[in-house]
């Protein structure tokens, strides 16, 4: 539940007070798992393979000129991959408010988290399928797998509120992101193994790079099990069946409800700068690597298996980097760290991977730190009892509104035929996000929203 104002006793749903530590840390634990069972979408299917598979799937079905047609729309090939990011965001902008009101209506987060994990997970299984010429296959794949993890987020992150006390989140989050970031790096070794010697398994590269991708579908779906034993639904004043089109009635209900806490908005606007800007270079690092730098795939599995190592520090350190400065300054300071990473990223050399390997050793040590206390921050300005609609409005920041990023970076390479154009288009998320953060008074944004003001925030 979240934080209580400071004149209450009793604990919400009886697990934050002394009696129900025990009940607290079980639930933490299994929390942690889902970011364990879907990282690997994100790192194997997003970072790594699919860009450039689905690139060179549809160069395979592009005309003379380079361009495919989806609809009657030429697009170029190299565009595809950002295009559809983008799109399957828009399709969770629409299902994301209508999940959260549904969870907070019902108090049954729980169901809905297990249909949106294995919605996901069949769909990234399902990229086994895709070979030959078969793009369009991949953009669908692509949607529904993407808009569903967006959707199961709302979901996961509405629980942190719930089982963690205002003093304990950065910890919490923190170790959550360290999790997610361990099973990519040992997926991505099992990948890694895998791809290089297809050979010698009797296999060729696309059908390696076919198993990699359904296989993260596989370990998204098992071990979304332990997260489904552990946590627990509560119950919900109101609770009932909604309509469908209550989900946005009530998420214009949560963006008035947010008038009456600016400084909560004003996080959520300066997050969705910036956060959108984090999104998009990792969902097209792999891209901009393989076809502007000329890296082969090994390089580029081997660069992301080292930015999930560095991540797992990253995140740990600065959550106690957190402890000492205030999250704020913390996620600032990794702000200034990745506008620097772009404006590197933009003058590296083709075919040198010991420079691509140094940038993504710095995106390792700010990527998950960033995202980690970001989510804790914001789970102190949220009102109590309203936890998952706030984060669905969070989530949309996260992921849904996270279209943007993409769109500009598909349309940079689309107008100028450079991926090198494109990543530079980036930095401005960085900065026009650092400056909105940096004018929050996060202390003041607690307290109004009810909590009780961490010594440290």
């Amino acid at each position: 539940m979240s934080a209580e104002t400071a004149d209450t006793a009793e604990p919400a749903d009886g697990t934050a007070g002394p009696d129900g530590s025990g009940e607290r840390r079980r639930e933490q634990r299994g929390w942690y798992f889902y970011d364990f069972a879907c990282s690997v979408y994100s790192t194997s299917v997003l970072t790594v393979f699919l860009g450039p598979y689905l690139t060179s799937v549809a160069k395979a079905a592009a005309d003379a000129e380079g361009y495919v047609h989806p609809l009657g729309v030429p697009v170029r090939a190299g565009s595809l991959f950002a295009y559809a990011v983008s799109a399957s965001l828009v399709v969770a902008v629409v299902l994301m408010p209508i999940v959260g009101a549904a969870a907070d209506r019902t108090g049954r987060k729980k169901p809905l988290l297990a249909a949106a994990a294995y919605t996901g997970a069949t769909a990234t299984a399902a990229m086994f399928f895709l070979d030959g010429d078969r793009y369009l296959l991949g953009v669908l794949l692509l949607i529904v797998a993407n808009a569903s993890i967006s959707v199961s987020m709302v979901l996961y992150n509405a629980y942190l509120p719930q089982i963690a006390e205002p003093d304990e989140r950065d910890a919490v989050s923190s170790r959550g992101w360290a999790f997610g970031y361990t099973s990519g790096a040992l997926v991505l070794v099992l990948n890694l193994i895998l791809y290089t010697g297809h050979d010698s398994f009797g296999l060729s590269e696309s059908d390696a790079v076919r198993i990699c991708l359904a296989s993260a579908g596989v370990w998204w779906g098992a071990f979304t099990i332990i997260p489904l034993r552990h946590l627990r639904d509560r119950n919900t004043k109101g609770a009932g069946a909604e309509p469908v089109g209550s989900g946005w009635r009530q998420l214009r209900a949560t963006l008035r409800d947010m008038r009456r806490h600016p400084l909560t908005l004003s996080f959520l606007l300066a997050y969705l700068v910036y956060n959108d800007g984090v999104q998009t270079v990792i969902s097209q690092a792999s891209v901009y690597g393989s076809e502007e730098l000329g890296l082969s795939q090994t390089t580029l599995i081997t660069a992301v298996l080292l930015v999930q190592v560095l991540a797992v520090a990253g995140a740990l350190g600065m959550g106690r980097m957190a402890r000492v400065y205030g999250a704020k300054h913390t996620i600032l300071g990794s702000l200034v760290v990745w506008t620097l990473i772009l404006v590197a990223g933009y003058f590296l050399p083709a075919g040198s991977p010991v420079f691509f390997y140094a940038l993504a050793a710095a995106i390792g040590l700010v990527l998950g730190g960033s995202q980690a206390l970001s989510r804790s921050l914001y789970s102190h300005l949220v009102p109590r009892g309203k936890e998952a609609e706030y984060f669905s409005a969070y989530e949309m920041s996260d992921r849904g509104l996270s279209w943007l990023g993409p769109l500009v970076f598909g349309l940079a390479y689309q107008l100028t035929g450079s991926y090198r154009d494109a990543i530079i288009s980036l930095v401005v998320f960085f900065v026009v996000g650092s400056v909105l953060l940096a004018r929050v008074p996060v202390r003041q944004a607690v307290a109004a929203a009810g909590n009780p003001v961490p010594e440290r925030i």
